[in-house]
């Protein structure tokens, strides 16, 4: 590791590189040095899944780079509130191992915190809130300029088309267990285009996407526990707004968690809904349009269904993307996302009227 960073745009004698964070996906550590307050954080990116390396860090850099300008002309403090990329000494953002890993140095956001989950109803509304105003501040990016790193991430009728595919082929002998789960995501086959027709048409804009807004990927100040940065930029796409939202809501307002055996305890809590539309309106403000307000509920019920949908493709594909704890775990975390989903559809109305209720 200190090898790797030697060819970093930084100076000093390393005091201590230690593993950082609760991430699956890339490996993390935090990086001290003697006789600085400098602190760092060194990630070496999974190639396997960001197969375009260098899109992702391009997407990185061009959105950082758009933010501290909207940071500066806000008073705000570049350095913390977005991320920010070290070099290596040859201009690249990202260094390539003769093994061919890649590597890549972020300066290190002191006196701030990560919540696994919210502890409050109030730090649910500030998570809101900041991803409202990402959405805000980047209402104006050239979305063109943005590399379609996991195309049809959230593409649902792609996601329907996988499911059939699974179904279809039945590598695992899976089908007959599951006649109930099938059922249920066939029959809302009409709805799973709502989002993308509306993209296709115009009618509601394309805009930059987070793509993984859950609440573990926010910052908060340590000291006055505001929401301070968004980070974990790796899957920045075009996309909407709604499915930023809608994941938000679909992993943030559920009584239980993803793999909750008892389906007793799983509930869709509207409550929490509420406090997340309050705080998600009040950070984007007047940058929402009519339509996508009008469509959060859809958003919050497609991302839902997906994830599902997701989850239960695996499955019957014999558990080859989601890891796995024990043999129906990815059967577990579909029924999960079906009460959810069933749930939302019955409280459709009251989703619609919170919505309306905050609208700035």
């Amino acid at each position: 590791m200190e090898e790797i960073l030697k060819n970093f745009d930084v100076e000093g004698e390393v005091e201590s590189i230690v593993p950082f964070g609760e991430g699956h996906i890339n490996a993390t550590y935090k990086v001290t040095f003697k006789g600085t307050d400098k602190e760092y954080i060194l990630q070496q990116l999974n190639t396997d899944i960001f197969k375009n390396y260098e899109g992702v860090i391009d997407n990185i850099n061009n959105v950082t780079a758009y933010l501290k300008d909207i940071i500066v002309e806000n008073g705000g403090d570049p350095n913390r509130e977005t991320m920010t990329l070290i070099p290596t000494k040859t201009g690249k953002y990202y260094y390539m191992t003769e093994d061919n890993k890649c590597y890549r140095l972020y300066i290190f956001i002191s006196d701030s915190i990560c919540y696994q989950s919210a502890e409050t109803t109030e730090q649910f509304a500030s998570s809101g809130e900041a991803f409202g105003k990402f959405m805000r501040d980047l209402d104006k990016f050239d979305v063109n300029k943005l590399v379609d790193i996991l195309p049809n991430f959230h593409n649902t009728v792609v996601r329907y088309q996988n499911f059939v595919n699974a179904i279809n082929n039945d590598v695992k002998d899976r089908l007959k267990t599951v006649p109930v789960e099938v059922e249920f995501f066939k029959s809302r086959e009409n709805f799973y285009s709502t989002i993308t027709s509306m993209l296709e048409s115009g009618e509601i804009p394309t805009r930059v996407t987070h793509n993984d807004t859950k609440l573990n990927n926010i910052l908060f100040d340590a000291k006055t526990g505001n929401a301070l940065c968004i980070i974990d930029l790796d899957t920045i796409m075009a996309g909407s707004l709604l499915y930023d939202f809608g994941d938000s809501v679909r992993f943030g307002c559920s009584t239980a968690r993803e793999d909750e055996k008892d389906t007793s305890k799983i509930h869709f809590d509207i409550n929490l809904y509420e406090s997340y539309v309050e705080g998600f309106l009040k950070g984007i403000g007047n940058k929402i349009t009519d339509k996508e307000l009008e469509n959060l509920h859809n958003g919050a019920i497609m991302m839902t269904l997906e994830c599902g949908m997701r989850f239960l493709t695996d499955y019957l594909e014999g558990d080859t993307y989601f890891k796995t704890a024990y043999s129906d775990h990815n059967l577990v975390r579909a029924h999960s996302q079906m009460i959810l989903a069933y749930e939302m559809e019955q409280q459709k109305d009251a989703m619609i009227n919170i919505a309306r209720k905050y609208r700035k």
